[in-house]
């Protein structure tokens, strides 16, 4: 059976190159720009099936009675699997056919939402009742929403590779960020409609409204896989096409003939070991995103629950300033792409220090603002200077610091580290929330200052990673 499996989703062989270059041409761009949005449309929606949780999370807590710690358990489960889950399908993307892989991961993470959104049905079936039934359906819902992290885990490492093989060194910077806002749409549209479609059947009195968050982009992504499978292809060489840096004629690095033969006769391991394993860089890249996802994931999930709880806002209010967060997201991180390729000529590290700066000083904000109409610019700030890094540090830095063959595996391996932060900030979150409160009421000043610490170390980690490469190109000239 896994053989077949195998066999059904390996990387397609490469075929005889096209001599004809008005054909190349003529491929390339169609294919190119074909990839890129079948890429940016599919991992959208990919979105739409993760970012809904935040939306549902005050329906759930307050049909079952569940604390905020406990919701963050429940939002831990994703972060764990899909943190292993990172890593271990990067290493299967980097030899698999992403015109395969990709539709069906997203397929998989539609089917466990619609699960997700009927489980309590399910196990009220069965015949728990009371406070067995809430203990029994917060497993079961920790286990689908697992599940669901596990194959979205398997859409990024796809995106990588596609990305990696079909967009050269020169261009990567600006159509990676491009391609990221897809994060940021995805969450945007995610929030705006699965928080006012649930808000408008919970004032309509529709019991457990909180499911139509799920259901909906399940059914969404599931017609989306199918669209994907028709509009991907695996890399340029499967169909006939040059490598995209012979196409482009600028190689990504200077490799002399002895160079280039031994790498190219090196297998998949001795490749991985060196450019991942023993890549010091990459290590650093992946303790820094740590931070960057306790930071992202929990604005992104506890934004809403803070606005209501310590600020007083309504759900319908909450929301839409949660939506600042990724529009304003996108202009951040299109900008983080543009100037490091064109104001810094390639250079990440410079970026990513600014961005983080802008990080710190929006936390702060946050903390300190009474004004209710400067939420939205604080929470777009927050946005902004979050998603670049995000975007730059476990996605381009760790792609352009190992080699184009283990690109899936890299983004995989830093991807792992990010989710941890993202398992630490859901329970960490949650428990500072419960902890710092006092006779049952939260207290979210705890989780303000795990972000801003989060911040602060991310910060010093970069600023190491910015002072390596200033030596490494002074090395050079």
């Amino acid at each position: 059976m896994l053989k077949k499996l195998g066999e059904f989703y390996k990387e397609p062989p490469i075929k005889e190159e096209i001599k004809d270059e008005e054909k190349v041409n003529s491929m390339y761009k169609h294919w190119r720009l074909r990839i890129f949005y079948a890429c940016f449309i599919g991992y959208t929606v990919f979105y739409l099936c993760k970012k809904n949780i935040a939306v549902a999370l005050p329906g759930i807590m307050d049909e079952f009675g569940y604390s905020a710690t406990e919701l963050g358990l429940l939002g831990s489960s994703l972060y764990l699997t899909y943190g292993i889950g990172k890593f271990v399908n990067g290493v299967l993307a980097d030899g698999s056919d992403v015109r395969k892989f990709l539709p069906t991961a997203l397929f998989m993470t539609a089917f466990a939402n619609i699960l997700f959104a009927l489980s309590p049905l399910f196990v009220g079936a069965i015949g728990f009742h009371d406070k067995t039934f809430a203990v029994v359906l917060l497993w079961v819902l920790a286990f689908l929403w697992g599940v669901s992290g596990w194959f979205q885990s398997a859409g990024f490492p796809a995106v990588a590779k596609s990305l990696t093989y079909w967009y050269s060194n020169s261009e990567r910077g600006t159509k990676w960020s491009l391609w990221s806002c897809s994060h940021q749409t995805g969450t945007f549209l995610s929030v705006l409609v699965s928080g006012h479609l649930v808000d408008y059947l919970y004032h309509h009195g529709v019991a457990g409204a909180w499911r139509a968050a799920f259901l909906v982009p399940g059914i969404l992504a599931m017609m989306t896989a199918l669209w994907l499978y028709e509009r991907l292809r695996d890399r340029p060489q499967s169909l006939g096409l040059p490598d995209i840096e012979i196409y482009r004629k600028e190689p990504v690095k200077v490799q002399s003939a002895e160079e280039k033969s031994a790498e190219d006769s090196m297998t998949y391991v001795d490749i991985f070991k060196k450019y991942i394993l023993c890549n010091k860089t990459i290590w650093l890249l992946a303790i820094a995103y740590i931070f960057v996802y306790v930071i992202r994931f929990g604005a992104e999930d506890w934004m809403i629950m803070y606005l209501q709880n310590a600020k007083g806002a309504t759900l319908a209010d909450a929301t839409n300033k949660l939506a600042f967060l990724p529009l304003v997201g996108i202009c951040g991180t299109i900008c983080a792409g543009i100037v490091s390729d064109k104001l810094f000529k390639g250079k990440r590290a410079p970026v990513n220090l600014l961005y983080l700066v802008g990080v710190i000083c929006a936390i702060v904000a946050l903390k300190f603002n009474t004004i209710s109409a400067l939420d939205y610019v604080i929470i777009g700030l927050l946005g902004a200077f979050t998603y670049g890094p995000q975007m730059m540090i476990g996605g381009l830095c760790a792609v352009e610091s190992s080699s184009k063959k283990v690109a899936s595996a890299a983004t995989g391996f830093t991807g792992t580290f990010g989710y941890v932060g993202a398992f630490l900030s859901a329970t960490g979150t949650g428990f500072l929330v419960d902890k710092m409160g006092k006779d049952g009421q939260q207290n979210w000043d705890g989780a303000i200052y795990f972000w801003l610490f989060a911040g602060i170390v991310c910060l010093v980690i970069c600023t190491i990673l910015a002072i390596d490469e200033y030596r490494k190109d002074k090395q050079k000239a």
